[in-house]
């Protein structure tokens, strides 16, 4: 039986704000990416995320972004490989703490924003992220995008490493996500979105807006869940893949 992994950014509130649908979410994937500060989330966030988590058995993973709550880790920052790693590391500690008071490990880290679509494609800053994993915990599995530069680094570093793909986000030819700026990055169609995500992880393929087909590879897929029908998505993309016969289970039963 094909397996694959459910994933989705959460534990983005911040004070008195509050963005996405976690408690709902978490029902429905497998491993959840929880952001650690600086752009996202708090320590009461962070340890109220980890906590619900943890009782509904979903695997934890750090989030780590650039230090930017006004463009929530999506402006990309002039920062320094040191200065990433030294970030990245800062916040691994801080959900360790976390998840080891609730007796937890953590299972993975997949960067957040413009430091993930950075990391894509700039190897050097790959490598940052790849070794600030590396030195705590080399256990830690590095999650990212398909084909990218951070999956490159991670193996090189001697990660465990597991490829994402985007249920609702739309390729370019060269396998990197269309940015958020243009029109065409997102998928409004439900459904559509749906039977994509289905080809993705049977095919190991996807239509880049192009139209060109381009290979893919599909450990885990990352569903939203800071949008008013992430939770319906995210159980209806669930429900598909194991209507297909596919196993949806966490990315570190993946490598068992």
């Amino acid at each position: 039986m094909k397996r694959i992994d459910i994933n989705s950014d959460l534990g983005e509130s911040f004070g008195c704000y509050t963005l996405g649908m976690d408690s709902e979410v978490l029902q429905h994937v497998s491993s959840a990416n929880i952001a650690c500060g600086f752009h996202a989330g708090d320590p009461l966030v962070m340890e109220r995320t980890v906590s619900h988590a943890v009782k509904l058995g979903t695997a934890i993973g750090a989030h780590p972004g650039f230090p930017d709550l006004m463009g929530f880790g999506r402006k990309n920052m002039a920062c320094s490989p040191q200065e990433i790693k030294a970030y990245v590391q800062y916040k691994i500690g801080a959900l360790q703490a976390f998840a080891s008071s609730h007796g937890a490990k953590l299972q993975h880290v997949k960067p957040h924003g413009a430091l993930y679509n950075l990391a894509g494609r700039d190897f050097n800053v790959a490598m940052a992220i790849a070794q600030a994993v590396s030195e705590i915990d080399p256990g830690l599995i590095l999650l990212g995008l398909s084909g990218s530069q951070l999956i490159k680094a991670g193996r090189q570093a001697g990660l465990q490493t597991a490829s994402e793909v985007f249920a609702d986000r739309n390729y370019r030819s060269d396998g990197s996500l269309v940015p958020r700026v243009e029109p065409d990055a997102v998928i409004q169609d439900h459904e559509a979105a749906i039977v994509r995500t289905v080809q993705m992880v049977k095919e190991g393929a996807v239509k880049a807006v192009t139209g060109e087909v381009i290979p893919i590879c599909a450990d885990s897929i990352c569903v939203h869940g800071d949008n008013p029908e992430a939770v319906s998505f995210a159980r209806d993309i669930h429900r598909a893949l194991q209507g297909e016969g596919i196993e949806v289970v966490p990315l570190i039963k993946l490598f068992l």
